[in-house]
């Protein structure tokens, strides 16, 4: 037993957090004999709620946990940080223009990033999750400079496994036989499911997902807006955002972080696109496929894109790119 790692998840009492915790707690995530130290902040009026979280962390009887801290300050829940998990931001209201929930978010965000500048180590790993997370992710890489930019990640491995799933839903086998699927661009409607390089494994043979489902139609249409609204679906059906799928997904994202992606595979994640090879405007936090090793990604390169996605590609980098002129316009008056 080594070193307990100290591991921040923010918006701890909420209902992410609470699908989350335990899977990171038991060893999912940093191994099975890798000892843990929690920290979980949640705004003030949330702390009667985290409390009782922390009785259930306790009740877990885990034994890799090593301490919980539950607070409501920044200076707190920044120290000496190997991974941050910020998961709280603000959610969008009914009514609520997008510029509205851009500005709440990027005061949030500012700060935060600002905390991990003063608090964090410089080799803290950082994974954005609350929404808009693309954007948030980037004002947090901004408001904390003395951390690489590469540090940080946003979630959207939750739409890669969205998209992986479908696939084998669509085939009739698991979700393990297929890889490479990737997911470019924003965490948002605009997001480009991107199917052509990825593989299945169909009765012990390894083929392309075009030719294994023969359906182009369908690969075009209904599975990218399937994956593309899922969320929406999930919000409609349960009346609450995807909780354990995006928990699930956070784990994986984090895990291959801190173990790397396993050989001939690539995963999706949202980085900074600088020295991206696929024309995609530099300093945007967008989604591509990377390998993972030494808890440091490197894009894929080389990939052929066809016309058809190149058009997707570009149409959610200019959302993306709109995000961020308006976010980073409050971000010089927050």
């Amino acid at each position: 037993m080594g070193e307990p790692v100290r591991v921040l998840v923010t918006g701890a009492a909420g209902q992410i957090a609470y699908s989350l915790l335990y899977s990171i707690a038991k060893g999912d995530v940093f191994g099975k004999d890798q000892p843990l130290i929690l920290v979980l902040l949640d705004i003030t009026p949330m702390m009667t709620v985290l409390e009782g979280v922390v009785m259930e962390l306790q009740d877990c009887a885990l034994p890799l946990l090593r301490e919980v801290i539950p607070t409501d300050k920044e200076e707190v829940a920044f120290k000496d940080l190997d991974i941050a998990i910020l998961v709280g931001s603000m959610p969008r209201r009914e009514g609520m223009e997008r510029k509205d929930l851009l500005k709440a978010n990027v005061k949030i965000f500012k700060s935060q990033g600002a905390a991990l500048d003063k608090y964090a180590k410089k080799t803290v790993k950082v994974v954005v999750v609350g929404n808009p997370a693309n954007t948030n992710c980037l004002i947090a890489s901004k408001s904390a400079p003395s951390i690489p930019k590469e540090n940080f990640s946003c979630l959207t491995r939750l739409d890669h496994n969205r998209a992986k799933s479908q696939i084998a839903l669509k085939l009739g086998v698991t979700a393990n036989d297929v890889k490479n699927v990737i997911i470019w661009g924003n965490h948002s409607s605009t997001q480009y499911p991107d199917v052509n390089h990825a593989k299945v494994n169909v009765k012990g043979k390894e083929v392309g997902v075009y030719e294994a489902i023969k359906d182009d139609s369908w690969l075009k249409g209904d599975f990218i807006l399937t994956v593309q609204q899922r969320g929406a679906a999930v919000i409609k059906a349960r009346k609450l955002s995807s909780a354990m799928s995006a928990a699930k997904a956070i784990c994986d994202h984090v895990r291959d972080i801190w173990f790397g992606t396993p050989a001939g595979e690539f995963v999706s994640m949202g980085v900074i696109s600088d020295g991206n090879s696929y024309g995609v405007p530099e300093d945007l936090l967008y989604s591509f496929p990377v390998v993972i090793k030494d808890k440091t990604w490197k894009f894929v390169e080389g990939l052929p894109i066809n016309d058809f996605s190149r058009e997707k590609m570009d149409l959610t980098a200019k959302e993306l790119t709109e995000e961020k002129e308006t976010a980073v316009e409050f971000l010089s008056s927050a």
